[in-house]
């Protein structure tokens, strides 16, 4: 018989509990978003377009967490489908700021009620004021550890 791994039982690991809850978060809003089409990617795009900055690739990397380099194949079927459009001339080493479009906003709103009723209590059993500690506790670590 193998030695246990945690001799002194199992200690408590908040950060992989937080893994092994974010595959389970992904799934779900990986279906939310593909009634509408979307990645949950190409919704944080979205997202962080719709309060009116046109936003550079690499400032909206910055927003959402990817690397600018997966921004790129994400951005460019948000243009294709003219969710989000290009401001500027573009090219090596200038800006070119992104913009939502209107069918990019239209396509937001028309997801934004499913993804409130994924974060609802009844979805996730957390009343209001746990809701709003998880929130606050998951930005701690993310600043901490970014």
């Amino acid at each position: 018989m193998p030695e246990p791994l945690w001799p002194g039982g199992e200690p408590e690991l908040p950060l992989w509990e937080l893994v092994q809850t974010y595959h389970v978060v992904a799934r779900g809003f990986t279906d939310v978003f593909a009634t509408v089409g979307l990645t949950p990617t190409q919704f944080g795009v979205l997202a962080s377009l719709a309060d009116g900055d046109d936003l550079s690739q690499a400032e909206l990397a910055r927003a959402i967490m990817v690397r600018p380099q997966s921004l790129a194949e994400i951005t460019t079927a948000l243009l294709q489908r003219g969710l989000v459009e290009r401001e500027g001339p573009g090219g090596r080493g200038r800006r070119t700021g992104l913009r939502i479009t209107p069918a990019g906003r239209a396509l937001l709103n028309e997801v934004l009620p499913a993804v409130g009723a994924f974060n609802s209590p009844a979805t996730t059993g957390l009343t209001a004021r746990e809701g709003t500690e998880l929130i606050r506790m998951l930005r701690t670590l993310r600043s901490r550890l970014s």
